[in-house]
């Protein structure tokens, strides 16, 4: 792809990477708040607002506007730099905190935090002194790193924010590519920490662009479209990776978990027709219900039905159809489902009424029962299977009930 379509495209569409960065705050803003007491997230929140913030300051439209207002020309460049610096901050910090924990204040910790601090402040400091000092009257939208490359000061701030933001890229990207390599990490955490490593790995990119440009005027060549081309490319798609990374583990947990409610709730239907046709009731729909009060419902409605059921279980049934579950191939855990299946099914199809006091199952096989409801559940959506279970439980010692 030609870099100028990249280029054009970051000067009409530079607020998609910051929408996106937008959204990834948003979404951790409510957790940032809940548990503002927790460093790690206030590192994410503050990298997350200032990475939005340089989208926005960075596009040519609000650089001109900033140069207008401000009456002073070109005075977006420290303004955007030290946006970028803190940014630079912010990621070292987060490393700190995700390094430590909430837990860690030791001695190496706080020395640590407080250099970060102390070096990164000192930058942005330094880069207002350098433009204070510098001569830049030519007012440059995109191509300001290259234009005053040579010109006294303005060369030096150019130079100290381009080093402050590789340093901190290449010791970001060298940390969160040994946090990957660590065992017993959630999969979803994994996947964000590859999409920040190929966030940071492309800020990299943006840097080794402007440094080359900025070295080829000192040399006397002109390689600018790698400063105004390749660069904002770059720099879109480090925001848009950094921001899914920040995301994605949030999001995915969070989907997974629902998932998972759903195939629950989706699960215990056949267990749960099945206890209405016993019972003749049913457990209430409740409109805008969550997921997790709806499976609720159900897992207490089954349950509630089942408890006076489980006293009039055929435990020999339950027993030789274990036996033959077993012997018909089924793992332990399954065949136990399906012995469970074919005794309540037998025990609702009887019209068999409850027992009191002792008896059935006894109170040790009426708690398994109540406890394993999902796995009984699963093992009636398979009459196949159970039709299998039953015939060679029942065939040996009752061979009308097994042909019906």
């Amino acid at each position: 792809m030609d870099l100028a379509v990249l280029s054009e495209f970051y000067t009409d569409f530079w607020w998609i990477p910051a929408t996106v960065l937008a959204a990834a705050l948003a979404i951790k803003l409510p957790t940032i708040i809940r548990f503002r007491a927790d460093p790690t997230l206030r590192a994410v929140g503050g990298l997350l607002l200032l990475a939005c913030a340089v989208f926005v300051f960075v596009a040519p439209s609000t650089i001109a506007r900033v140069n207008r207002l401000t009456g002073v020309p070109n005075i977006s460049a420290p303004w955007v730099y030290s946006l970028l610096t803190a940014f630079c901050g912010s990621c070292l910090l987060l490393i700190i905190a995700w390094r430590g924990g909430l837990s860690d204040r030791s001695a190496d910790t706080r020395r640590a935090t407080r250099w970060v601090v102390s070096v990164y402040s000192g930058v942005i400091v330094a880069l207002w002194v350098l433009f204070a000092l510098a001569d830049a009257p030519v007012e440059r939208l995109r191509d300001l790193d290259t234009y005053y490359a040579g010109t006294p000061f303005m060369r030096e701030m150019i130079l100290l924010y381009l080093l402050a933001h590789t340093t901190a890229a290449l010791i970001t990207s060298r940390l969160i590519r040994n946090w990957i390599r660590t065992d017993g990490l959630d999969a979803w955490l994994r996947w964000g920490l590859k999409f920040l490593g190929a966030g940071y790995a492309m800020n990299l990119l943006f840097d080794a662009a402007k440094l080359t440009a900025v070295v080829a005027r000192w040399m006397g060549h002109d390689l600018d479209r790698l400063n105004t081309d390749a660069a904002p490319a770059a720099a879109c798609g480090s925001a848009v990776l950094i921001a899914v990374g920040f995301i994605l583990p949030h999001a995915g947990q969070y989907l997974h978990e629902r998932w998972r409610i759903r195939l629950a709730h989706r699960q215990l239907r056949p267990l749960y027709v099945l206890m209405r046709s016993a019972v003749g009731d049913r457990a209430g729909f409740v409109w805008r219900a969550s997921p997790e009060l709806r499976l609720t419902r159900r897992e207490t409605f089954i349950r509630d039905a089942l408890l006076p059921l489980a006293r009039s279980l055929d435990e020999d049934l339950r027993r030789r159809a274990y036996d033959a579950a077993v012997a018909l191939g089924h793992p332990p855990g399954r065949a136990r489902a399906l012995a469970a299946a074919v005794a309540v099914l037998d025990t609702v199809r009887a019209g068999r009424p409850a027992r009191d006091g002792d008896g059935g199952t006894g109170d040790g096989g009426t708690a398994e029962l109540l406890r394993e409801i999902g796995a009984v559940s699963r093992a009636l959506g398979r009459p196949d299977d159970l039709r299998a279970v039953r015939a060679r439980a029942l065939l040996p010692r009752d061979p009308v009930r097994a042909a019906e």
